[in-house]
């Protein structure tokens, strides 16, 4: 069978570009809810929010986005649409696993080996979930080694992101860690698509499935609205440390002064 070219950047710049745009500002919002969950109320409820931010936005939608530039030359691409959301799961589930893991009062070195190692894992099996779920006439072929390689380069990547969600940053630090936590994503993800090669397969049947367009156009509808409620969110919890449903401080009543005789 003869190699097919797999051109990895179909659109240029503009799909790597908006892919760690994205992925960097789910990691942005997704760390500052991590730091309300350690020290404000519902934590639970932030914990699921981060989850949410920095697996689906961060992870899971920086990988699709990343996908629109991919492309084979002689070949149709489709995407199974049930394969594809099972791999959104995944990201959100395992980074909610070890968000708790490092968040939990008196976690330490342990926990955050555990957690980064579940993650990472998970994330890996998220890219590869998403990379089954592409549907083509070409026959697909991955390198073990280049996998291994992923693996190793998602498990650094979850660890570092559990490692910073432990801190307590500003907003500039904030910014700064979601940089590095969304180059670390970007390149576990092109070091996973590297190991692809694909194979010419003569009188193959289209593929079914969705194409990519079909699935990205709800999926940055429902981003834009969850990123926008968060943004609220995470702003409004910033300027109340103590939570929503928090009094506000009142002045204290001023002392009558007495006329003096």
């Amino acid at each position: 069978m003869d190699m097919l070219h797999l051109e990895h950047f179909a659109f240029g710049w503009l799909t790597p570009a908006l892919a760690y745009f994205l992925s960097a500002t789910g990691c942005a919002i997704g760390l500052q809810c991590t730091r309300q969950a350690r020290h404000g109320r519902r934590r639970l409820l932030w914990l699921a929010l981060a989850a949410i931010t920095i697996g689906g936005t961060g992870i899971w939608v920086m990988h699709f986005v990343a996908m629109l530039g991919f492309s084979i030359d002689g070949a149709q691409i489709r995407f199974d649409v049930p394969l594809t959301l099972l791999s959104a799961g995944t990201s959100i589930g395992v980074v909610a696993i070890g968000l708790y893991l490092v968040t939990t009062p008196g976690s330490g070195l342990p926990a955050l080996l555990t957690g980064g190692a579940v993650t990472g894992l998970g994330i890996a099996a998220m890219h590869y979930t998403g990379m089954a779920a592409m549907r083509t006439d070409a026959h697909i072929e991955y390198d073990p080694a280049r996998i291994a390689l992923s693996l190793v380069i998602a498990t650094v990547a979850a660890t570092a992101t559990l490692w910073f969600s432990m801190r307590s940053w500003g907003i500039a630090s904030t910014l700064g860690a979601a940089l590095i936590m969304a180059a670390a994503v970007a390149t576990m993800h092109y070091t996973g698509m590297s190991a692809m090669h694909a194979h010419q397969v003569p009188d193959a049947a289209a593929p079914e499935g969705a194409e990519p367009l079909e699935i990205l156009g709800p999926l940055l509808g429902a981003i834009s609205v969850v990123t926008v409620v968060l943004l609220i969110g995470v702003s409004m919890a910033l300027t109340n440390p103590h939570g929503p449903g928090a009094p506000a401080a009142t002045n204290p009543r001023p002392r009558e002064r007495r006329p003096v005789r």
